[in-house]
């Protein structure tokens, strides 16, 4: 038998027991794939890291997996990993840091006490299978609550985005299992991620969101940067198309709070249209390490 050490972290908040949950597994580089699997289905969290030593200075190989599955990109285990190298002094906060998870490496950066890094793709926007009729009896809402059709978005890993007429429609929502299986299951998104903007001026958009999936059954997540990520990219890309119109600046930032219903607050910064390229998307947030842990692999 063998050991493998894991620390606990909650991610896109700077206070214990809310935002979302992370473990992360250090020096994974003997594990195989589906003893990775293994683990991140013993530990039930929303997303497990499995980190390899370090290829270079402040540059880490990276694997994601959720219970079930091997993701190519997520957010909160980029940041939350980001801060946990950086409190146990494995990389140098004032040089980037790279993290390589399968999507493409991550820049990384460590600013106004929070973790920032830069999609490695554009934000891709395409038609989704819902349109307003069908969204609104998919989440149980009557059809003026739902701001239109719903589009699917992605930075990495895709949502359908739905855009609701506010927080009463956000809170009451009711998933219908038959909607689902005929729109979403069978689409190229099995992530549903909904959205209201509370208020948006020339400074920050300020938004409220639920993310939800099929991961076990029906299930909700606290906080969701690839999914704030596409958001992100799908309202800049919009933006941009009416400041060429007003010939006004087209930089997006917004302030996305995620979790809120499930008592596990959480709050992802993201901005597009910037300095960085069109098209990236840059996400922000804090974690806080809350434990450690070690299981045993029997490899």
């Amino acid at each position: 038998m063998t050991s493998a050490e894991y620390y606990l972290l909650d991610v896109f908040t700077d206070q214990p027991f809310t935002g979302n949950q992370l473990a992360v597994f250090l020096n994974a580089d003997g594990l195989d794939a589906s003893t990775m699997q293994a683990l991140a289905k013993e530990l039930n969290l929303a997303e497990t890291v499995f980190l390899d030593a370090d290829t270079g200075p402040n540059h880490y190989p990276m694997r994601i997996f959720t219970p079930t599955q091997e993701l190519p990109f997520a957010g909160h285990p980029t940041v939350g990993t980001a801060q946990l190298l950086a409190e146990l002094g494995l990389v140098d906060r004032q040089q980037t840091l790279v993290l390589q998870p399968p999507v493409g490496e991550l820049a990384i950066s460590y600013e106004q006490g929070r973790v920032t890094f830069t999609t490695a793709q554009t934000a891709k926007v395409t038609d989704s299978m819902l349109d307003h009729a069908s969204a609104a009896i998919l989440l149980g809402l009557d059809r003026h609550q739902v701001m239109g059709d719903p589009v699917v978005a992605s930075c990495g890993l895709p949502f359908h985005l739905i855009q609701l007429r506010d927080l009463a429609a956000l809170q009451t929502i009711r998933i219908s299992e038959a909607m689902w299986a005929k729109a979403v299951a069978s689409s190229s998104a099995e992530q549903v991620y909904l959205y209201v903007i509370e208020a948006s001026d020339n400074a920050e958009t300020v938004l409220r969101s639920r993310m939800f999936s099929r991961e076990h059954g029906l299930c909700e997540d606290a906080a969701t940067g690839s999914a704030a990520a596409a958001l992100t990219g799908y309202l800049a890309n919009k933006q941009s198309r009416q400041s060429r119109q007003s010939r006004q600046s087209n930089a997006l930032h917004c302030r996305i709070h995620q979790g809120v219903e499930m008592g596990r607050s959480s709050v992802i910064y993201t901005a597009a249209n910037g300095p960085i390229k069109p098209g990236l998307v840059t996400v922000s947030g804090s974690a806080v390490v809350i434990g450690r842990g070690v299981l045993t692999t029997h490899q």
